[in-house]
């Protein structure tokens, strides 16, 4: 009698700190997909580790939402309103049978546009109590495509003053939105990090601004800046961190009110849950019960 064959045992893919720099190398950088494939090959031993690895540094759509688009304690929906020079998309979420009128939340996407973890971060700040908006900044290109290359693509070709200018458009809205208190906080990831400290320069309007692993202003523009900030970065973050000090003292000469954490051992993205080998979710929600709690002393 023959002995049954083993099965074949499957081992998780080893992913280093080197791929996860490579990948931010590639996706901040230089977003040539080919090269950056050739270095993770490199790195991973051969084209099929490569293969297996790269879904796990980037973003996964189909990850399951934290609040689902259909959860009954929140209601969403698609909306257009004014930008600075035409009209802006964005998804709208309200608490469901809120009573009063609370802050209302900016809630701005990373360098892959309007994308489901960012509606569903939206929903998660509505949950809270606050009305969220996550604008799309890519409006004026036709808005956020389904194709996360693509979207990313379509950033090189976006106008910062623009962008700007379609924040503090934003923040007009939702300051002038009936159902709000007229209190206006934002928070950003990554790229969204970027543009709500270049949001909180050129908006006087607003009251708060929370920034994930944002690239920082300017110094010489940091005494513009009205709103109390809350700044959250990733320990591993080499890239962004490197502006933290110069940030720091700038805010500190224009007697701004802020608080920055920086999360040891952390990549950058550690708040995406939909990315398997940047979450890391002790810091997540930390950061995330910290910026609860400023956004609702910020915005009462």
């Amino acid at each position: 009698m023959t002995e049954p064959s083993a099965r074949p045992v499957i081992t998780q893919p080893i992913i280093t700190q080197a791929m996860i720099d490579a990948y931010d190398e590639y996706t901040h950088l230089t977003l040539d997909r080919r090269r950056f494939m050739e270095q993770l090959t490199r790195l991973a031993g051969s084209g099929a580790a490569a293969a297996a690895i790269a879904p796990m540094l980037a973003a996964n759509s189909a990850q399951a939402a934290i609040v689902a688009e259909d959860d009954r304690r929140v209601k969403g929906e698609d909306i257009a309103y004014p930008g600075s020079s035409g009209e802006m998309k964005g998804y709208l979420v309200k608490p469901a049978g809120q009573s009063g009128k609370p802050g209302t939340v900016i809630v701005v996407h990373e360098n892959r546009g309007l994308n489901p973890h960012i509606r569903d971060v939206a929903r998660r700040v509505a949950l809270e109590g606050f009305i969220a908006l996550a604008p799309d900044f890519l409006s004026p290109l036709g808005g956020t495509p389904a194709d996360e290359d693509k979207a990313r693509d379509m950033f090189a070709k976006l106008d910062a003053s623009q962008v700007t200018a379609d924040g503090v458009a934003t923040v007009a809205y939702l300051k002038g939105l009936k159902d709000g208190n007229g209190k206006v906080g934002a928070v950003g990831f990554c790229w969204g990090g970027g543009t709500v400290n270049a949001l909180a320069v050129n908006a006087p309007d607003l009251n708060a601004g929370v920034a994930y692993y944002g690239m920082q202003p300017k110094a010489e523009d940091v005494p513009k800046i009205k709103a109390a900030l809350l700044l959250h970065y990733a320990g591993l973050d080499e890239r962004i961190d490197v502006g933290i000090d110069a940030y720091k003292k700038a805010l500190d000469a224009a007697h701004v009110e802020y608080t920055v954490y920086v999360y040891d051992g952390v990549n950058h993205a550690f708040n995406n849950d939909t990315s398997a080998a940047r979450y890391d979710r002790k810091a997540a929600d930390l950061a995330w019960g910290r910026t609860v709690e400023f956004l609702k002393e910020k915005l009462a």
